[in-house]
C-alpha cells in the first residue's frame, strides 16, 4: 500500500503557519499504535458547569462550539470519502478496517493542510490549534464514526441520545435527567444523507436506508445501538442507546440493589442447570445487562454462540471469553423478493442457528425477540443448551402472551394452540425487570431498576396449555421475594441455590401476608 502519510517536517521556504499542527492532534497521529482502541481515543473536555436550574448543561458537543465550520466538515468528509474509496479500489478492496482508518487519517491530515493553505492564500484567518483539533476530529468522526453524534456517544454521562430532526436533540443522562443537546446536522436532508452513508459502511455488511427501506438498525463500535427511521415519520427520528455495563455479574446487580441475594443464587443455579430463560421488561429496564450477568455464570470452558439481529450482547468482551464466544448477526437482503419471501444476500437468524449446529457449541443464546425471531429462540431452547433471550412485556405472565403473539406472526399455519404448546415445553423461567422513574426529596430525577418477578413455566393439563408458578413475586417495595417453589426446582440446590435461605424468607413472607 502506498504510504500517503503527511511528513511533519517543514522546509525553510514554506510558511510554518500553513502547516497542520500534527502535534495538537494526538488522535490523528501517525504513531505505530493503530489498534482500534487508539483510533481515535476520546477527547475528554472539562465537565460543563450546571445550568441556571442546577441541572447539567449540554455535554460534550459544546467542545466544538465556535470552532468547527460544519459546512467545511461536510465538504472535507465528501472529498476524503472519495479519495478513500479510490485508494481502497486500487488495493482491490483488500484493506482491513485498521488499514482503512490509517489511510483515512492520512487523507484527513492532507485535506486539512490543503484547506489551511487555501485560507492563508485567500487572506482568511489562520487556524488555531484548537480549530485544527476540533475540525480534524469532526472530519474523522464523519468518515469513520457517527459524525456530529459521536461526541454525545463519547460522553459517559449520556445513556440515550434521541433525535427528532436535525435540530431537536434530547440527551437522557444516566440519572434519568433529560436535557437538550446541540443540532446534529444543518438540515433534515443532510441528516438523512449521513444516515444513508452510515448504513452503507456498516461494519458487517451494508444496510440500505431509503424510501423503500425507511428503517435502519446498526450496532455501533463500543456496544451502542442505533435505530433510525425517515420518510414514514414527519421528520427523521434516531435513538442511540448506550450499553454502559458490559462486564457485569449477578453479584454486581445484588450490590446495586437490582437483585436480592437469594434470587441471584436461584438464577445462577438455573443457568448452571441449563434452564431456558426469557428476560422481560420495558424499554430501558436493563434486560440486556441482566442477560450479560446471567451469561457471566456460564463456565469459561463452554463454547457459546450468540444470535442477534444487531449485535448488542458483546459477550466476547467478558473476561476470558474472547476465544470461545462466536457471534452471529443477521444480514438484511436487497432487491426483489424470491418466491419464499427472501431477498438476495439475506441471512436470517434461522439461517445462522441452522449453521451453528455444526460448530460444536455448548450454548446458543438468542438475543431480543420482537417478532419471528421467536422461532429461532424456540429451536435453540428445544436443543437443550440452556438458551437465554429477552422480550418487551409489562409483566412476566404478559411476556408469555407476547411470545405467543410473536409466534403466530409466522403465518396462518401457526395456531394459538401450537404456539402456546411450544412455549410451554421450551421456556423454563421468565425473569421480569421493573423500571421506575421518580423524583427524590430534592426534586432530582432518579431511576430504579429491579427484578420484580421470576416465574416457572410448565405445560398445562392439556397439550396446548401452560401453567405458571411465581417462584419470586413482587414484595412491598417491588423487589422480588420468595413465594412458591415447585418441587422440581429444589434440585437446584446442588448447583448452589440457597434453598435454606429461600424457604426461610418464604415463611416470613407468608406470615406477613397472614397478618
Amino acid at each position: 500500500m502506498t504510504d500517503t502519510r503527511i511528513s511533519n517536517t517543514t522546509s525553510h521556504e514554506e510558511e510554518p503557519r500553513r502547516h497542520l499542527d500534527v502535534a495538537a492532534l494526538p488522535y490523528l497521529s501517525t504513531s505505530p499504535d493503530t489498534s482500534p482502541a487508539a483510533l481515535p481515543p476520546t477527547l475528554t473536555p472539562p465537565t460543563p458547569p450546571p445550568a441556571a436550574n442546577g441541572r447539567p448543561s449540554a455535554p460534550t458537543a459544546a467542545l466544538f462550539s465556535g470552532l468547527v465550520d460544519w459546512h467545511v466538515v461536510a465538504q472535507l468528509r465528501s472529498r476524503a470519502s472519495a479519495q478513500l474509496t479510490a485508494a481502497v479500489s486500487a488495493e482491490r478492496g483488500e484493506l482491513s478496517r485498521q488499514d482503512r482508518e490509517e489511510l483515512g487519517r492520512a487523507i484527513v491530515l492532507d485535506l486539512i493542510e490543503q484547506t489551511m493553505a487555501e485560507d492563508s492564500t485567500a487572506g482568511r484567518p489562520v487556524w488555531s490549534a484548537a480549530r485544527q483539533r476540533a475540525t480534524a476530529r469532526a472530519v474523522f468522526d464523519a468518515l469513520f464514526r457517527l459524525g456530529r453524534l459521536q461526541p454525545l456517544v463519547d460522553d459517559d454521562r449520556v445513556e440515550n441520545v434521541m433525535v427528532t430532526g436535525h435540530d431537536q436533540v434530547r440527551l437522557e443522562l444516566t440519572d434519568g435527567t433529560k436535557i437538550p443537546g446541540p443540532p446534529v446536522a444543518d438540515s433534515d436532508e443532510e441528516l438523512i444523507e449521513f444516515l444513508t452513508f452510515l448504513g452503507s459502511r456498516a461494519q458487517h455488511g451494508a444496510r440500505g436506508f431509503s424510501e423503500a427501506q425507511p428503517s435502519l438498525h446498526l450496532q455501533l463500535a463500543g456496544g451502542a445501538r442505533l435505530a433510525a427511521t425517515a420518510w414514514v415519520v414527519p421528520r427523521p427520528f434516531i435513538v442511540i442507546r448506550r450499553h454502559r455495563l458490559l462486564d457485569i455479574s449477578l453479584d454486581d446487580l445484588v450490590a446495586g440493589g437490582t437483585l436480592p441475594p437469594v434470587a441471584a443464587s436461584f438464577l445462577a443455579a438455573a443457568v448452571a442447570a441449563r434452564k431456558s430463560i426469557v428476560v422481560s421488561g420495558a424499554q430501558g429496564a436493563g434486560k440486556t445487562t441482566l442477560v450479560r450477568a446471567l451469561c457471566a455464570q456460564i463456565p469459561a470452558s463452554e463454547e457459546i454462540g450468540t444470535f442477534e439481529t444487531e449485535r448488542e450482547l458483546h459477550l466476547d468482551q467478558l473476561p476470558g471469553r474472547s476465544q470461545n464466544v462466536h457471534s452471529w448477526e443477521a444480514r438484511p437482503g436487497a432487491g426483489e423478493r424470491a418466491a419464499d419471501g427472501s431477498q438476495a444476500g439475506e441471512f436470517t437468524l434461522d439461517n445462522a442457528l441452522h449453521d451453528s449446529f455444526r460448530f460444536n457449541l455448548s450454548r446458543q443464546i438468542v438475543g431480543e425477540v420482537r417478532g419471528k425471531e421467536i422461532w429461532t429462540m424456540l429451536k435453540a431452547m428445544e436443543s437443550g443448551t440452556g438458551s437465554i433471550s429477552t422480550t418487551h412485556a409489562s409483566d412476566a405472565v404478559a411476556a408469555i402472551r407476547k411470545l405467543v403473539t410473536c409466534a403466530m406472526e409466522a403465518g396462518r399455519h401457526v395456531t394459538h394452540d401450537l404456539a402456546t404448546g411450544k412455549l410451554a415445553a421450551a421456556v423454563d423461567l421468565i425473569v421480569h425487570l421493573d423500571l421506575e422513574n421518580y423524583t427524590d426529596a430534592d426534586r432530582n430525577p432518579q431511576r430504579r431498576r429491579r427484578v420484580a418477578e421470576i416465574i416457572a413455566v410448565s405445560p398445562g393439563e392439556s397439550a396446548t396449555g401452560y401453567a405458571t408458578t411465581h417462584v419470586f413475586a413482587p414484595g412491598p417495595d417491588g423487589v422480588a421475594v420468595p413465594h412458591t417453589l415447585p418441587d422440581d426446582y429444589r434440585a437446584l440446590s446442588r448447583y448452589g441455590f440457597d434453598l435454606t435461605g429461600y424457604l426461610a424468607q418464604s415463611e416470613q413472607v407468608g406470615r406477613r401476608e397472614v397478618t
